[in-house]
């Protein structure tokens, strides 16, 4: 069966086959909050105290489209275009579709553009066609892409992964099946234990503490690599069933060294991880984190582990979670719907007292916007919508009656054909 994640475009909000499992059922709060049509959270997320911020509904100057600061950088809008993976590297390089790609929504008004997962190794790669950041040789043609972001207005960013047992499987539009041999153009996969993804699955290498240390070392590496590259912003992907998140979770990591068991174990690679790119990233540069809150099933990891979890990456200087759900095992059932996961993003914002940002099917301005005004998260990440539309940002600015931030190459013309 093909792997799905947050990061392919037909499944760009939706990570993990969603079908057959025994999950914990959502309370009634939040299947209201994730009805399909639903264009509020629920009642109990309306006006609560917000983490380092007095804004809420009756404020109206943070919404949307107002600037946010982490540490030295402003965002100029709360708009983050969601690391979305394109399969189209060749040995982990960016090439020119990445550049228009990303370029396109820069120009479009979008305040983060976040470069796809980028492997931290060869071996972590979900595909062959992942982008990869694991030599210097990748730096210059991601350092292209920065450099026309910022000169758009924008903030880049870039994600760094590791897919764990994930890894290794062909392109989506291919079927997205496991590679499991060299014949095929497969690689052996590693992860915190010897338990496949799916049956049908290579078992993966269960990694040693010297395995877990080199890789570790090479999310460093990556990390300076991305600052050589220009990249203001660098999240560590802990999300969606790959390596960082098989370790959190007790469905896939049944270790029982320091790196599995109790809660603290099982958090230690990503807090280490977390730990060493603060020391490397500048103090005017934010860190981000993008996790899974919930695997949507019984014992898996949940939102109360999520929220223990973030306040220990505050501690470590972590800026902002960026927060998803699922995709650790093949068959939990997620109940997707528009806003699914926001009210994973108000908790831990309010708990952890972090910055959150918010994801899962938002599609339309007033509804993003709501989610800014009520303080339930301080971004947005848009995922499909972005592909669909590469202007959203300067619709949802026509949306919200504000006049839009056209280019000056697109803008004379647009406007003088709309008076």
């Amino acid at each position: 069966m093909p792997h799905y994640d947050e990061n392919k475009p037909a499944a760009a909000e939706n990570p993990g086959r969603l079908i057959k499992a025994n999950p914990v059922a959502p309370s009634p709060a939040e299947v209201a909050a994730a009805a399909p049509g639903g264009d509020s959270p629920p009642s109990n997320a309306a006006i609560q105290p917000q983490c380092q911020s007095e804004h809420d509904r009756e404020i109206p100057e943070v919404d949307l489209l107002s600037p946010l600061i982490l540490r030295g950088v402003t965002f100029p809008n709360r708009i983050a275009m969601s690391p979305m993976c394109m399969y189209s590297a060749e040995d982990g390089f960016a090439n020119d579709f990445h550049l228009v790609h990303l370029g396109s929504r820069a120009i479009g008004g979008t305040g983060l553009v976040m470069v796809e997962a980028t492997a931290v190794t060869a071996a972590g790669r979900i595909s062959p066609g992942d982008m990869g950041i694991w030599k210097d040789e990748h730096i210059d043609p991601l350092a292209r892409i920065a450099r026309f972001v910022e000169t758009q207005g924008a903030i880049p960013g870039i994600q760094l992964a590791h897919a764990g047992r994930k890894a290794s499987c062909d392109t989506p539009w291919n079927g997205g099946n496991s590679l499991k041999t060299p014949a095929e153009g497969g690689w052996p996969v590693i992860g915190p234990s010897s338990l496949p993804f799916s049956a049908d699955d290579p078992v993966p290498v269960a990694m040693s503490e010297t395995d877990i240390e080199e890789c570790i070392e090479a999310w460093g590496a990556a990390a300076r690599r991305a600052l050589k590259a220009g990249f203001k912003v660098i999240e560590l992907h802990a999300a969606h069933g790959y390596l960082m998140h098989e370790f959190l979770s007790p469905l896939s990591n049944h270790r029982t060294d320091n790196y599995g068991g109790s809660l603290t174990n099982r958090m230690r690679l990503l807090l280490e991880a977390a730990s060493h790119l603060r020391a490397i990233l500048p103090s005017e540069l934010p860190l981000f984190v993008r996790i899974s809150a919930t695997d949507w099933v019984d014992g898996g990891w949940d939102i109360e582990q999520s929220i223990i979890l973030c306040r220990e990456l505050k501690l470590l200087g972590v800026d902002l979670i960026d927060v998803s759900s699922g995709g650790v095992i093949p068959d939990a059932r997620i109940p997707v719907a528009r806003g699914y996961q926001i009210r994973f993003a108000r908790r831990i914002r309010n708990e952890a007292q972090i910055h959150t940002g918010g994801v899962g099917l938002i599609t339309d301005p007033q509804f993003a916007d709501e989610i800014i005004t009520s303080g339930q998260a301080d971004l947005v990440f848009i995922g499909r919508e972005l592909l669909r539309e590469p202007y959203w940002a300067l619709q949802a600015q026509h949306a919200l009656a504000i006049e839009p931030e056209w280019p000056v190459q697109y803008g004379y013309a647009v406007k003088r054909r709309a008076k």
